[in-house]
């Protein structure tokens, strides 16, 4: 019977050839880590800008609610007889605590009365006589602007000369 050669065995590895072929398997293993180490340290950005995307948006929501009784405040005020009484002063008192919630936030309104119309800045609702104003100018500000940080958070509402 015919002995069978080694021919078909797996040839022994030189310890060098071994060395060799185990530090590339760790050069491979190690830049897998190093990929997978920055995906996840991606990943985490994008979550936290994500979140902070969320909480500024549910803040602007709550924030331009505000703004609307801020409104309210402003019109009650032009139509209040400023007789000093207690129920004036104490609306006044309400009206400034607001606008300090609103100012710790980076919240600040903005003057549009005597500038220039700036369309990201203003919202034309009327054009009117010019009466020694100089065309385009802001004449009145019918709904005050407001800023947050060095975003425009709304537009000023106002009339503009002809």
């Amino acid at each position: 019977m015919p002995t069978e050669t080694n021919s078909e065995a797996k040839p022994q590895e030189s310890p060098g050839t071994e060395l060799e072929r185990l530090q590339e398997q760790l050069r491979n293993e190690h830049e897998m880590y190093l990929r997978a180490l920055a995906d996840f340290e991606n990943y985490r950005r994008r979550v936290d800008r994500e979140s902070s995307r969320t909480v500024r948006s549910g803040k602007r929501e709550i924030i331009l609610s505000l703004l609307e009784v801020l409104d309210g405040f402003d019109r009650a005020f032009q139509h209040a007889e400023k007789n000093q009484s207690s129920l004036f002063e104490g609306l006044q008192a309400i009206h400034r605590k607001l606008l300090a919630v609103l100012q710790a936030q980076g919240i600040a309104p903005f003057d549009s009365v005597g500038q220039a119309f700036n369309p990201e800045l203003h919202e034309a609702i009327a054009a009117v006589a010019a009466n020694g104003h100089p065309s385009g100018t802001v004449v009145d500000d019918v709904q005050r602007g407001y800023r947050w940080g060095d975003e425009v958070l709304r537009p000023a509402r106002v009339r503009v000369a002809q």
